[in-house]
C-alpha cells in the first residue's frame, strides 16, 4: 500500500497541526512562568556569575514569549498559555530549593543551577519536538523560529554547566553541614 501524502491545505486541519498548537500553548504558558520565576532564582543567587545568567536568560526568555506569540500569528492563531504541569513543578521546585538552603551559599547556588536546568531540559526537549512538527506540516518558517529559541535554551544549559563546574559544586562540596 502506497503511502499518503497530505498536500499543505490538508495539513491546515490535521491532528499532527492540533496537536503542535496545543504544545505551542504548553510551552508559551511554560515561557511566561519563566519570565515570573528567573528573577526570583536572580535574586537568591549567590554567585554574581549565576546572578548574571539567570538575569539574561530572562531578556532571552521575554524574547521567547514574543517569539511564540509570532508563530502563533503564522499560524493565524490568537496566542493562548495552556497550564504546564511539568514547568509548573520544576518552578514549585525551585521555590523549595531556596526555601530549604541557607542564604548566601553556594549549596544554594548548586540547587538553583539544577532547578534551571530542569527548566532548560524540558525546554530543549519542548523546541525540539516542535522544530520536527513545524517541518512535518509544511512550516519551515516557523521551524526556524522556533529553531533560534531551541538554540538559546542548549546555550543557557550550558552556561549554567560551566558555571557549575567552573567552582560552584567545589564551593558547595567545601562548606560544612550543620
Amino acid at each position: 500500500m502506497a503511502s499518503q501524502q497530505q498536500n499543505p491545505k490538508e495539513m491546515l486541519n490535521s491532528k499532527l497541526r492540533e496537536f503542535f498548537i496545543d504544545q505551542l500553548q504548553d510551552i508559551y504558558w511554560a515561557e511566561k512562568k519563566l519570565v515570573k520565576t528567573l528573577p526570583k532564582l536572580a535574586e537568591a543567587a549567590h554567585s554574581e556569575e549565576l546572578r548574571a545568567a539567570f538575569e539574561s536568560h530572562l531578556t532571552e526568555t521575554e524574547n521567547h514569549v514574543s517569539r511564540a506569540e509570532q508563530v502563533f500569528s503564522l499560524l493565524g492563531e490568537e496566542p493562548k498559555a495552556k497550564e504546564c504541569p511539568a514547568l509548573k513543578g520544576i518552578a514549585e521546585e525551585g521555590e523549595e530549593i531556596i526555601d530549604e538552603t541557607d542564604e548566601g551559599t553556594a549549596q544554594r547556588d548548586v540547587g538553583l543551577i539544577f532547578a534551571g536546568q530542569k527548566a532548560e531540559h524540558y525546554e530543549i526537549a519542548t523546541y525540539g519536538s516542535l522544530v520536527q512538527l513545524a517541518r512535518d506540516i509544511g512550516r519551515e518558517d516557523i521551524a526556524g523560529l522556533l529553531e533560534q529559541t531551541l538554540q538559546e535554551e542548549r546555550n543557557a544549559d550550558l552556561k549554567l554547566t560551566s558555571l557549575a563546574t567552573s567552582g560552584i559544586n567545589r564551593q558547595a562540596a567545601q562548606e560544612v553541614a550543620e
